[in-house]
């Protein structure tokens, strides 16, 4: 049957052609990146996924087709037919593969006209994210944005031939299931056939992941779409992917083992980069009191300093009474910024006021003095401790926070960060990976007054840790690890409780009664009282571990289409309003919405 592209049919890509393919008649097909008109001849930058080749229309060729060439403008789609010529010495283009030959045109086909954009097609634009967004059909014919696609394409490959060859099955599970919200919100689905009742879209497979394991799948992975209705931030989505994998007759050091060997794989054959193994571990504790944060970039030092045992009984009553209420005093060396101004120490304090911190002390070590109007309030002793503590050597800028721990933590933990970049202390080149591991197994939620999970509630304990569940929770400690690359989580996973009666424990630690955990997690109890093994496993996120390996800041510049810090899609603008119809068939009613 006749077509548009009648005769026509793509022979190369735009990014294939080079010396070797002189004299040959090819059919290209793409879109213009860009038209010039020199003394008569029209120069096209042809453009598809692959890259750009030059394209020539010449009145001594074909008068008829060098007067159509006139008609194309930015981003028409062509389909040309010609002969690959090498172009003049003169006029070679090193920074295109393709930019040792040119395609004069023989023929010719328009197949679509196009507006002008609302920007140039080009990886540097002075484009707002907003516009880029409306128009993100037109974003993702940047080399840049289809750069970053490609490599996303490329990760997905190389995990799913890593897991298919190590043993495991890619398992699909339910969109539409039940809601058991223990964390973020759910998004919800009414039900047409069950009127007055809801589906739930997963936060994550977790469940079905381990019923899996109860059947005797024994090894699953899914790179999998979950949903998460929260407030979002560069790094978060409400619709995000993860790599799920779930292990069976596994321990930590099992799963650790399997992770590290898909991201050494993964590494080397997307970006050619070797990692070293085995990838450091830290406990919780040991990451929270050396940096701050639960998940620190170690591609730097600045580590944090707890003094708390030096100035509690010092003169200095912001420190002492700040150890008096259980609280902690830490410091931070920033090695050689002794010439940091007084505002730029006041745009720091105002920084860490951010996380809470009430105020931020500082000390400016000299050859003989210490400059900083807390100096006087400590002995000599004190001081000679303090130097020998923090490191302190003449050139330093000390940093001191005294507070709770939680705000003294975060506060300095993210200045750590912040001093890391703006002083040039980060190798962007290396990736660093750590494991966090012993992870406590709850924490207090002030808000709810209640105990959460830290994970998840389907977390194991520690199992010397099994009799401080009822009386003393907060001491638990968990078979919970993170993955973290430069400061970035990008993975979670656990042990599993595979035993009933210890599940129960936890729900009831929780302050679930047991006709609620009944009501939510009945039918999982039943499967655990069926013979379900030791288990395991661990979610990475995908596209924040594509972000990275691309060297871009947002989740956004890796995902296809995204949605907005307010949860829209600016191209397709959902969420939108529906009918009055649609809502009678679901048996809805809408509350007026005041603004």
């Amino acid at each position: 049957m006749p077509d548009q592209l009648g005769n026509m049919r793509r022979t190369h890509h735009c990014w294939e052609l080079g010396a070797d393919d002189v004299d040959k008649e090819v059919v290209l097909m793409g879109w213009v990146h860009r038209r010039r008109d020199h003394g008569g001849v029209i120069f096209v930058d042809l453009r598809d996924r692959n890259g750009i080749t030059q394209v020539v229309f010449n009145p001594l060729v074909d008068k008829e087709i060098h007067a159509k060439a006139h008609a194309i403008r930015n981003e028409y789609v062509l389909a040309v037919r010609g002969k690959v010529e090498p172009r003049p010495a003169d006029m070679v283009n090193p920074k295109l593969k393709t930019g040792e030959i040119e395609v004069t045109v023989t023929a010719l086909k328009i197949l679509n006209a196009a507006k002008t954009p609302p920007f140039l097609i080009e990886d540097e634009i002075d484009a707002s994210e907003t516009v880029r967004l409306k128009y993100r059909h037109l974003d993702l014919r940047r080399s840049e944005m289809q750069k970053n696609l490609l490599l996303r394409h490329q990760v997905a490959a190389a995990v799913r031939d890593y897991l298919n060859k190590n043993g495991f099955l890619d398992l699909e599970t339910p969109f539409l299931t039940r809601s058991t919200p223990e964390g973020a919100r759910d998004y919800l689905v009414p039900s047409r056939v069950n009127p007055g009742e809801f589906y739930a879209l997963p936060q994550s497979p977790q469940i079905f992941k381990q019923l899996f394991m109860i059947s005797g799948f024994d090894r699953y992975y899914q790179i999998v779409r979950c949903f998460r209705d929260e407030d979002l931030r560069a790094d978060r989505q409400p619709e995000f992917t993860q790599i799920d994998i779930e292990m069976s007759f596994v321990g930590e050091d099992d799963v650790m083992k399997l992770a590290e060997g898909m991201m050494t794989r993964l590494f080397k054959r997307v970006l050619g980069v070797k990692l070293k193994r085995p990838f450091a571990q830290l406990t919780y504790d040991e990451a929270v009191g050396r940096y701050g944060l639960d998940k620190p970039d170690t591609r730097f030092g600045l580590e944090l300093k707890d003094i708390s045992d030096i100035v509690a009984g010092s003169n200095f009553n912001v420190f002492a009474n700040a150890v008096k209420k259980g609280g902690i005093v830490k410091a931070l060396n920033a090695k050689g910024c002794i010439d940091f101004s007084r505002k730029e120490i006041d745009d720091l304090t105002e920084f860490v006021a951010v996380y809470r911190a009430k105020g931020m002390a500082w000390i400016k070590v000299k050859e003989n003095e210490w400059q900083s109007p807390i100096t006087k309030f400590f002995s000599d002793e004190e001081k000679k401790a303090l130097a020998k503590r923090i490191d302190m050597e003449p050139g330093d800028l000390i940093f001191f926070v005294a507070d709770q721990p939680k705000v003294v933590n975060e506060a300095l933990g993210h200045l750590r960060n912040h001093l890391g970049k703006t002083l040039g202390l980060i190798d962007e080149k290396e990736y660093h990976f750590l494991w966090v591991t012993r992870f406590p197994m709850f924490e207090y939620d002030e808000t709810e007054k209640r105990l959460q999970a830290l994970h998840h509630p389907f977390t194991s304990p520690l199992e010397e840790d099994y009799d401080r569940l009822k009386d003393e929770p907060l001491s638990v400690k968990s078979r919970a690890y993170d993955l973290v690359l430069n400061g970035f989580e990008i993975g979670g996973g656990s042990i599993r409780i595979h035993q009933r009666r210890l599940q129960e424990k936890i729900f009831e630690a929780l302050n679930m009664d047991r006709k609620t955990y009944q009501g939510k997690f009945g039918f999982l109890l039943e499967a655990l009282d069926s013979g379900a093994p030791p288990h395991g496993g661990i979610a990475i996120g995908y596209d924040r571990l594509v972000m990275l390996m691309c060297g871009e800041s947002s989740i956004r510049d890796v995902i296809a289409f995204p949605k907005t810090q307010k949860a829209a899609c600016l191209l397709t603008r959902a969420p939108s309003e529906t009918s009055k119809t649609q809502l009678d068939e679901l048996s809805l009613k809408l509350k007026p919405i005041t603004k």
